[in-house]
């Protein structure tokens, strides 16, 4: 569901941020001249295509040889809560994975396989029947058993609790112990989507004892969380840093942890970050800047870089359509206004793929890849073209209109492209103001409406929580919670909801690609490009896998000693 969603973001809902550093001369004079960058039309060269000459994709990084004691990893926020009700950003989810887990888990290459559930059933259209794994101990050592599923999936419908994920349960009219290690889902109409989402924070598991004693304190500095997970909360110091040991009583011997303590260090400073890496004080983190990887070389004598999977897309999103961008003209001349082959090569020095689609291909992988090809394909593109999207806007009478662009310190690729973007829409006749908040601020545009009173626009760096492209074009229904303009188009809507009611995953997707044409014809969210995922290691650790699994799979697990 961050600005890296949820941005970007936090995810995202799905919010996705993006790191941050700050702005050089020379950058800057790069987001001057953006928009003469380059020619019309789609990009070309290293960036291209994944895999291209500018990174490859790494399945895995080496694996360790010894344990070791502590871990230093560097974020570049604090997390808003260890609650998984509101766990809807890069920097809860990074921290969360390794000690909460799910009914499923996500695996590196974005397949699904059993978690907390050891098998799932469908015998009806409207039952899922979840056998729940039997020996799993809480960090507190009291044994798992159905009622714990029972608790912690039902606080997602619960309004006192007003969680962050309520809309992948808005189908669900109940969630019932069948059996001591039986959880059985009854879903008021057929929904196919539910149990993919379930890898995710929707299908956390908690100790009902302990959602009870926590009560409102659940998941703060002070309380913490008491799961399953390899490592068990330690303390949380408020502005420092959250550190988590070891649970030696952890189910899953394959994936015992290597080292017996990991302390994530919070830098919101990205040459901080950065020098903290090449010096060793931090020993690894992911959402490396992209200004910083031909610094941080791969092979270099301080560690490496690796690129892996992801499932994000940087997207501009319309967060109010009531004003300026009310009429679609007038949000298709801004996308029109930006280079964005020339934005990524500026904003990302090249770690970027243009793209059409507000999902990677990556989500897909259930259709049959003719199907996918469609779906990509099927996408109009709106080409480089400056003076048509001045004549756009005049025509729809948005000349001189004013606009809010919302922004943050969190990368110096974010701060090149709101100020790209801004600059773009000056020269098609619209007056840009950029409104930059705190870091920490910024993250609540995708939670609180009374955040995001003023805001016109704002980026994200949307991650999908699940291998299922419905996922994304969910958010865009009228009323979701994550459709933050208030966009409402009934073909659409009747398009995803009944996506949601199709078994089979390859006709879901025909119905998605159709959804996903109608939200690109009106460009609900403007899609910029498609990131990597970036994984920073020290010559002290290796072993996690560079995918964007590792927002819910336990990947500091996997760290070890070269």
């Amino acid at each position: 569901m961050t600005a890296l969603r949820r941005t970007t973001t936090a995810g995202g809902r799905n919010v996705r941020r993006t790191p941050m550093v700050r702005l050089t001369a020379a950058v800057a004079a790069a987001v001057v001249v953006l928009p003469a960058l380059a020619g019309c039309g789609r990009p070309a060269g290293p960036a291209a295509e994944p895999g291209g000459s500018k990174f490859t994709l790494s399945e895995h990084t080496p694996a360790p040889t010894k344990e070791i004691d502590h871990v230093n990893w560097g974020m570049y926020a604090e997390p808003f809560s260890l609650d998984y009700a509101y766990a809807f950003d890069y920097p809860d989810n990074t921290v969360l994975s390794n000690v909460c887990e799910s009914l499923l888990r996500w695996n590196a290459d974005l397949s699904v396989s059993p978690g907390l559930a050891t098998k799932v059933e469908n015998p009806d259209p409207l039952l899922w029947v979840y056998t729940i794994r039997r020996g799993v101990r809480f960090h507190d050592g009291t044994t798992m058993t159905a009622d714990d599923v029972v608790a912690s999936l039902r606080r997602h419908l619960d309004a006192e609790v007003g969680s962050f994920w309520a809309s992948v349960f808005q189908r669900v009219a109940s969630i019932d112990k069948t059996g001591d290690y039986e959880v059985t889902i009854t879903t008021s109409t057929p929904d196919y989507v539910l149990n993919s989402a379930l890898v995710g924070v929707p299908g956390v598991v908690e100790s009902a004892r302990t959602l009870k004693e926590a009560g409102k304190d659940y998941g703060n500095p002070g309380t913490g969380v008491n799961c399953t997970g390899p490592f068990s909360f330690e303390r949380w110091e408020p502005g420092e840093s959250v550190v988590l040991k070891r649970f030696d009583g952890y189910w899953d011997t394959a994936l015992r942890a290597k080292s017996k303590e990991i302390a994530f260090r919070f830098l919101p400073d990205a040459n901080a970050r950065i020098n903290a890496f090449q010096t060793g004080e931090l020993d690894g983190g992911f959402n490396i800047p992209s200004n910083a990887i031909d610094i941080l070389k791969p092979n270099s004598d301080a560690g490496n870089i690796y690129f892996g999977r992801d499932a994000s897309v940087q997207s501009l999103v319309f967060a109010d359509l009531a004003g300026t961008f009310r009429d679609v003209r007038v949000r298709k001349a801004l996308m029109m206004a930006v280079n964005r082959p020339a934005l990524i090569k500026a904003a990302e020095q090249g770690y970027g793929i243009e793209t059409d689609a507000l999902t990677t291909r990556n989500v897909w992988g259930a259709a049959r890849p003719a199907t996918v090809e469609e779906a990509f394909k099927g996408l109009g593109h709106l080409d480089y073209d400056v003076e048509e999207a001045r004549r756009l806007v005049k025509k729809a009478g948005a000349e001189g209109k004013p606009f809010v662009f919302a922004s943050a310190p969190l990368s110096a690729a974010f701060d090149i492209e709101a100020r790209a973007i801004a600059s773009a829409a000056k020269e098609i006749g619209l007056v840009p103001e950029i409104r930059t908040m705190s870091n920490d601020k910024y993250t609540t545009l995708f939670s609180d409406p009374e955040a995001r009173k003023g805001v016109d626009v704002f980026l994200t760096s949307w991650y999908l929580s699940s291998s299922e492209p419905l996922e994304m074009y969910s958010v865009l229904r009228t009323g979701d919670f994550s459709n933050y303009g208030g966009w409402s188009n009934p073909r659409f809507d009747d398009l995803v909801n009944r996506a949601y009611g199709v078994k089979d995953p390859d006709t879901r997707a025909r119905l998605t690609a159709e959804a996903a044409r109608i939200a690109n014809q009106e460009v609900v969210w403007a899609p910029l490009y498609e990131t990597v995922c970036t994984l920073w290691l020290g010559k002290r650790i290796t072993g996690p896998d560079p995918s964007i699994n590792y927002m819910y799979f336990p990947w500091a697990a996997k760290i070890g000693g070269r």
